[in-house]
């Protein structure tokens, strides 16, 4: 399959239904979201819908979950890029997350070729020959394929429905959608997705419509799709409940997203100085806001017949450095323990490498069991006070931390605008979300007129002089001529845009995007992908 059969004219027009459908209420739930930060960066604090307590008190349930998504106890995540989607289907995980978001950088090629990665993988025949001559291709058993589209707030800029560009939700689920639906219920099992970035109900309400109108024009039976919810903003936090019941037909969990989710408490919260987060290090799962909002998730998914998935184990095996990896694994078991322990169905690992130790700590925890649905976590009672005590006992705010910061950030944002968006750095997997992270702390410090544990101010020229700083290491240790071919000015000049700006930027990725299309090196206009066209039905 090329590229054309991807894109084909049948495909667009149901690109375009999609739109024509849902493009106003994403724009119109797009304006809430705004209206809602308003509200918060004028005082007022989230807390449990009061509109909605019927939903939260009544007693009702998912509709039941497929038989491959029973049994969900290590899911592997990566990008739709062919030889990762490969290693990741065949590294003995349950689960695969697909993704078009985080981890990967939005080029139309990467877009389009990840429709193309997609529909060999549901067909079975995706291969890749590596330059060396190693070939990769698909096991008797692989993962089960579920897909991450782009959030709500993105739009595919190459592509035009009705003179604008459509959401980026609705072209990447619509893609999948219309190839692989079928395929992948002849072949017992079907469309799944993951769904990322979600701040309420009404917003999963909308995922919801699209489902079933998709279900009809496709000619599909009716909540065929399943949906997880990744729980990655504090305001979904309190929507655990309602969102849970507006899929319910399309239901299958939520997972605990944990490094958007510490991005959003410092970006709704990011005018509040008793809320000014530390060390990103120091931000771990057993700090209260952390510890109540995953207590909760089990609670709320197991009351509900729906599964708990945990967080992410972003460490990449440093295969040159044993002392390294051991001590890394080490603490990736101990997190893996503490989810198993705390009920939770599976968890999510970046790393094949990282397949077996999680699958060991659930086959522990699970014993004959595909899952812990009986698991009610009935000890939890969380109170709105509790999501939102960002605490962190003996929290500092260190030079290490700020020069970490400035050094993910700059060398992801400079990997992205090349083209890869899951980087290794300092042996993590980082993407998207922690680059958010990164460059929000930066400016929720200065903001704030944060000192370091020295008594130094956080301030812009100490952000730019590790920014200096950091690209001398990078030029020492690639080369001259390796960085000259690098986007690095690109990169310093983003991301002081998005660190260093007056206004706090929402994501990161806005401002980004048209980077994307500019020649490496150059402030140019973006300009069109050459595969632009209009969609028609």
């Amino acid at each position: 399959m090329n590229v054309d059969e991807v894109l084909t004219s049948q495909a667009l027009a149901f690109v375009t239904d999609l739109e024509s459908h849902f493009g106003e209420r994403r724009r119109q739930l797009l304006v809430a979201r705004t209206e809602r930060q308003e509200r918060i960066s004028a005082g007022e604090l989230p807390g449990f819908l009061e509109e909605t307590r019927a939903v939260r008190e009544s007693d009702w349930r998912i509709a039941p979950t497929p038989a491959d998504l029973q049994d969900r106890r290590v899911e592997i995540t990566g990008p739709v890029e062919r030889k990762m989607m490969i290693n990741a289907l065949n590294s003995g995980a349950r689960v695969f997350m697909a993704d078009f978001e985080d981890s990967l950088s939005p080029t139309w090629e990467n877009v389009i070729q990840g429709q193309v990665n997609l529909v060999r993988a549901t067909d079975r025949t995706i291969a890749f020959t590596s330059p060396e001559g190693k070939s990769y291709q698909l096991g008797d058993r692989t993962a089960t394929l579920l897909v991450r589209p782009r959030g709500w707030h993105l739009l595919e800029e190459n592509i035009v429905v009705d003179g604008a560009a459509p959401s980026a939700s609705l072209f990447d689920a619509g893609l999948f959608l219309f190839h692989n639906a079928a395929r992948l219920l002849e072949r017992g099992g079907g469309p799944y997705f993951y769904l990322p970035k979600l701040e309420g109900y009404l917003e999963a309400r909308l995922w919801n419509d699209v489902f079933s109108h998709a279900e009809q024009e496709l000619g599909l039976p009716h909540g065929c799709v399943k949906a997880t919810v990744l729980i990655e903003t504090i305001l979904a936090a309190f929507e655990m409940d309602e969102i849970l019941y507006e899929l319910r037909d399309h239901a299958a969990g939520l997972n605990a997203g944990r490094w958007d989710y510490i991005f959003s408490v410092i970006k709704k919260f990011r005018d509040r100085g008793d809320m000014v987060l530390p060390d990103r290090s120091q931000v771990t799962m057993t700090v209260p806001f952390m510890r109540a909002y995953t207590d909760l998730l089990v609670r709320t998914c197991h009351r509900r017949g729906a599964h708990a998935i945990g967080g992410m184990a972003a460490f990449v095996p440093n295969r040159r450095n044993r002392t390294v990896t051991d001590s890394a694994i080490a603490r990736v078991r101990e997190d893996k323990e503490r989810e198993a322990g705390d009920g939770f169905d599976g968890t999510w690992v970046a790393h094949p490498d990282l397949v077996p130790v999680a699958t060991e700590v659930f086959d522990r925890a699970l014993g004959d069991q595909p899952n812990q649905l009986h698991t009610l976590r009935e000890d939890v009672d969380v109170l709105a006070a509790q999501l939102l005590d960002a605490r962190v006992d003996g929290g500092t705010v260190t030079e290490a931390g700020v020069r970490g910061n400035v050094a993910v950030a700059l060398r992801y944002i400079e990997s992205w605008l090349r083209g890869t968006g899951a980087v290794t750095i300092f042996n993590l997997m980082e993407d998207a979300a922690t680059a958010e992270i990164a460059r929000s702390q930066i400016w929720q410090w200065i903001h704030h007129g944060t000192r370091i544990d020295d008594g130094r101010p956080v301030t812009a020229g100490m952000i730019s002089a590790l920014a200096d700083a950091e690209l001398k290491r990078v030029q020492s240790d690639d080369g001259t001529q390796s960085f000259a071919q690098g986007r690095w000015a690109d990169a310093r000049a983003l991301f002081e845009e998005v660190a260093l700006a007056t206004d706090f930027v929402e994501f990161l990725t806005l401002p980004a995007q048209p980077w994307l299309s500019r020649p490496g090196g150059q402030l140019s206009s973006p300009r069109r992908a050459t595969r632009s066209r209009r969609a028609s039905r």
